[in-house]
């Protein structure tokens, strides 16, 4: 039996549990009402009682809390539970975990209570989105954080999914956030949860991030190409419909049912065009692409979309190399379509997409969307194995992950998981996805540990190769083993993927173990002139001799790469060796002075910089030397292990890394009133060669703005010039204004700040 769905939708009998004020009351109930209104399916009666109770409960345990923009907690899960079912796809198991998600985390509701009340899997779910507790000691918590909820997807993909949503909240309103946190949450955003939205083929979500995220880390450039968009919208407009207009023709003449449909490319996607290319907004032709979306059976999807294909192409000159066929053999997160480019109206590329609704119900939806298909007998296997596959190449990799410690893990998931991926086979015609830069040896231990181990050579295509070989899609690929060889330390230098690393480590370790055994007992032979053992000195002999661990420092001895004479400096004292010689003690450095940063010529720098609300002059700071930031830049604080700060730009290369695995570390940071000073600021000018006079009229210009120039190299080719120029300013006006001056001259494409 199932609740109708107008039964459901209207009984608000429980509404009067709701905490609160009258006016926190009417904001909860539509709130929730249109949760409810955004369930399209029938209910069973347990479910529909589930999610009254999980609200009922969530609404409870929430109802002294308040976000920062003010407005009551329990709106964040309601949102959340919102998007999981209107642009996910989830269905009520997963309304009650989005609803219940930070009720274990933030209030006294236990994970007891939660299964007794939702039972086993709502449990489990809640687990895996709830996040380690403070005291769990950590070198990295968010890291942790991260690698709990990767694991929970082992045992169920919706922890992440409703991750994905609890994340694609908060960005929507992140506004109310402090600068310094948002830019943490943006560079876990687009560290972990963009590539793993675009792995699960979540195509809207990701993009989405991908925009919140430039907001935070680069608003200038996002506002002007925002504003940009505006401003040329109407035209771009126009532009569509006349391209569409003879392709919907077509498909009428022809009896196609479907739309075609012009769509902007995201505001992401052109900067990061314009930064790859080094081009103006103004040189982007291709600023949308055009979607075919045709209404046809499943099994007349292949042969429609090339029929349209073939219109297109008859149509419009096409840029063969940019073809790309996914329907024939879809992506690894089940995504299928047909992709190319051709030259439009006036001389404009236009990239054309041409796929089926189902293909772009799980183009737009990804993971709930693609197993909604799973029965349809006329589609074939391969384009569900995909997906399964790279799913089981997940677990496989998080069930093994021998990782040391959660950065490390999640090094090892960002390197393996997010890349691009190729397609290579079996002699047996068995398909194989890999990471993009997989090597034959990769290849080797993604069919078993053993193979991979026992690897002498390989077959590509029927041509041996060495085994650190890169694969490319469509390579056979076959495997010559041999039982006697072993694992060598230089393997590692050219595997890529989590198992292959793990397995050869696993295998050298074991060697190493044999290996120290004989180490110690060389070693003791050798104390054994001091009658003392190597038990009770060690720790202290690896300490002296500089190795990270016990086991590198009797694998070493036992290599003889360990010089033992050294041991004549010491003498017994007991048990335990000492040195014969004093050694001079350094002076601790009083980390309670004031430290004034010095630039790069060597001076002084008098900056008033704020640490967490309080004066620079309490931190012992300094510039980082990897993104030299000056007045005008938005910074953080980040302290290292050795207490000592140092402040970044927040579109600093390493500010991605910093801020999601070490963010605890992070502070916020802001410039003061601060004293005029110099800058090393280093840019990259390109443009036309026009002869010997491009490195006058450069610095002339320099020097009409009376600024200094302390580095300048230029190289050009084929009537093209790249000149880098290191510039001494006071802070990033000065900086800007002399960029912009740059680029007015006539020859010059492009100007940027080296990141």
């Amino acid at each position: 039996m199932s609740v109708a769905k107008d039964s459901f939708h209207n009984d608000f009998s429980h509404e009067e549990n709701i905490p609160g004020s009258e006016k926190d009351r009417a904001i909860i109930r539509a709130a929730y009402r249109q949760l409810l209104n955004s369930v399209k399916t029938t209910l069973e009666p347990a479910d529909h009682k589930a999610i009254r109770q999980a609200f009922e409960l969530a609404a409870e345990a929430h109802k002294t809390q308040r976000r920062k923009s003010g407005d009551p907690y329990i709106l964040h899960p309601i949102e959340v539970a919102n998007i999981c079912v209107q642009e996910i796809g989830l269905g009520p198991t997963a309304i009650v975990c989005a609803l219940l998600h930070d009720v274990v985390e933030d209030t006294d509701v236990t994970l007891a209570e939660v299964r007794a009340q939702f039972g086993t899997q709502v449990s489990m779910i809640v687990d895996g989105l709830t996040k380690l507790d403070s005291l769990h000691e950590s070198e990295s918590p968010q890291a942790e954080n991260i690698s709990k909820v990767l694991r929970a997807m082992v045992s169920d993909v919706r922890v992440v999914l409703i991750k994905m949503a609890d994340r694609l909240q908060n960005l929507r309103t992140i506004k109310s956030m402090p600068p310094h946190k948002q830019l943490k949450i943006a560079a876990e955003t687009s560290s972990i949860y963009t590539p793993l939205a675009h792995r699960l083929g979540l195509y809207k979500i990701k993009t989405e991030f991908q925009d919140a995220c430039l907001k935070i880390t680069h608003p200038v450039e996002y506002k002007d190409i925002a504003e940009k968009l505006s401003d040329t919208k109407r035209n771009r407009e126009l532009y569509i419909e006349e391209f569409c207009e003879p392709i919907s023709a077509w498909m009428d003449s022809v009896g196609i049912k479907g739309k075609v449909i012009g769509r902007p490319k995201s505001i992401y996607s052109i900067w990061n065009k314009i930064r790859q290319k080094q081009v103006a907004f103004e040189d982007i032709f291709d600023l949308f692409a055009i979607r075919i979306i045709l209404d046809v059976p499943p099994e007349e999807e292949k042969s429609a979309c090339w029929k349209a294909y073939t219109f297109v192409t008859d149509h419009f000159m096409p840029i063969p190399e940019r073809v790309k066929d996914w329907i024939s053999l879809p992506k690894s997160n089940g995504y299928e379509s047909l992709h190319t480019t051709v030259i439009g109206p006036e001389g404009r590329f236009v990239e054309v997409q041409i796929r089926s609704e189902r293909m772009d119900d799980i183009a737009e939806r990804g993971f709930a969307a693609h197993w909604k298909y799973k029965g349809i007998k006329s589609i074939s296997k391969l384009k569900h194995d995909v997906f399964e596959n790279w799913l089981s190449q997940v677990r496989d990799s998080l069930e093994n992950s021998m990782a040391g410690n959660a950065v490390d893990f999640l090094n090892e998931i960002q390197g393996n998981f997010f890349t691009e991926e190729v397609h290579v086979f079996t002699p047996s015609g068995e398909m194989r996805i890999l990471p993009k830069g997989a090597t034959a040896l990769d290849f080797a231990f993604s069919i078993h540990s053993d193979l991979g181990k026992t690897c002498q050579a390989v077959k590509v295509n029927n041509k041996l190769v060495p085994i650190s070989h890169v694969l490319q899609s469509g390579d056979q690929v076959e495997v010559i083993r041999n039982k006697n060889q072993k694992p060598a330390d230089g393997w590692l230098k050219f595997v890529i993927t989590t198992k292959a690393r793990n397995r050869i480590r696993a295998a050298l370790k074991e060697e190493q173990v044999k290996q120290a055994e004989y180490g110690k007992e060389i070693l003791q032979r050798k104390l054994n002139a001091f009658k003392v053992t190597v038990e009770d000195n060690l720790e202290m002999l690896v300490k002296y001799f500089k190795f990270p661990n016990h086991l590198e420092f009797l694998s070493a001895v036992a290599h003889e790469q360990v010089d033992l004479k050294e041991l004549k400096k010491f003498r017994a004292d007991g048990p335990k060796l000492v040195e014969v010689t004093d050694k001079q003690v350094r002076p601790e450095v009083d980390l309670t002075e004031v430290f004034t940063p010095v630039d790069r010529k060597g001076s002084s720098q008098k900056l008033d910089i704020i640490i967490n609300d309080q004066p620079g002059r309490l931190f012992q700071y300094s510039m980082a030397t990897c993104c030299n930031p000056m007045p005008g830049d938005t910074i953080f604080a980040y302290t290292n292990t050795s207490n000592i700060t140092k402040i970044h730009r927040s579109t600093c290369p390493n500010a991605q890394n910093l801020l999601t695995a070490y963010s605890h570390r992070v502070m916020k940071a802001s410039w003061g009133n601060t004293v005029q000073t110099n800058f090393v600021a280093d840019i990259i000018v390109m443009g036309v060669d026009t002869g010997p006079g491009v490195i006058n009229a450069l610095t002339d210009r320099l020097a009409m703005l009376g600024l200094n120039i302390r580095s300048f190299s230029i190289s050009g080719e084929d009537g093209f010039f790249e000149g880098r120029i290191g510039l001494i300013v006071a802070n990033l006006d000065q900086l800007n204004v002399a960029m912009r001056s740059l680029k007015e001259l006539e020859w010059v494409s492009s100007v940027a700040r080296l990141e």
